[in-house]
């Protein structure tokens, strides 16, 4: 497959191979369970759902935990990745780039990313944010490293891997979305944890 970005290379390649080395655990299942209940409680009527970066599929194993009835989709860059979500059977799983425009024969009642768009060339924001807007057919969720302004931060020794911003006030000023709620999630919580993630519930 052919990227126009390095950082579409770098998850593709050797260093996103070995971050589900990393990106593994019940733990870490459970901890998305109690997330993503807290984000849907203020969702009603939400049966399908789709992920723009699903990685090894943990939020995707999370959410069937939540509801095996729901109708569950993830698209993901890594080819390995994608191989072991596949592999949990709960959810559709297409491997590809989410900087290539997704076709919308199908859509979802939400879509969302989780840890993905602080690693998009920022460049390419608007194909991804067009991607959840189009996908989705009443909500969107952002949970993503939060800063006001546009940031660079250095990502396990990598320069231009990680960008901080205001996805979710990119996203409402782009597309007039209200915002339903948001919340944080720490990473010292004694029983939940989450890596410093601001959730946003968007809603068209």
């Amino acid at each position: 497959m052919t990227y126009r970005t390095e950082q579409e290379r770098f998850w593709a390649g050797e260093f996103g191979n070995e971050y589900l080395e990393r990106n593994v655990g019940e733990s870490r299942i459970f901890s998305n369970a109690v997330l993503f209940s807290k984000i849907l409680e203020s969702a009603p009527g939400v049966k399908s759902i789709v992920e723009l970066g699903c990685n090894r599929g943990l939020n995707l194993l999370a959410l069937n935990r939540i509801n095996n009835q729901f109708e569950l989709c993830g698209y993901e860059i890594n080819d390995a990745a994608a191989l072991l979500a596949t592999e949990l059977h709960v959810a559709e799983i297409v491997a590809g780039t989410i900087l290539d425009k997704i076709p919308t024969t199908k859509t979802y009642d939400l879509s969302f990313t989780k840890g993905v768009l602080i690693h998009i060339n920022p460049d390419e924001l608007s194909v991804v944010y067009e991607n959840l807007y189009r996908l989705s057919n009443r909500y969107i969720v952002v949970c993503e490293y939060y800063n006001p302004a546009p940031v660079v931060v250095r990502y396990r020794g990598n320069d231009d891997k990680l960008f901080k911003r205001d996805f979710a006030g990119e996203l409402i000023d782009k597309y007039n979305l209200r915002l339903v709620n948001y919340g944080f999630a720490y990473h010292r919580d004694c029983y939940f944890p989450q890596d410093d993630l601001t959730w946003f519930l968007l809603e068209k």
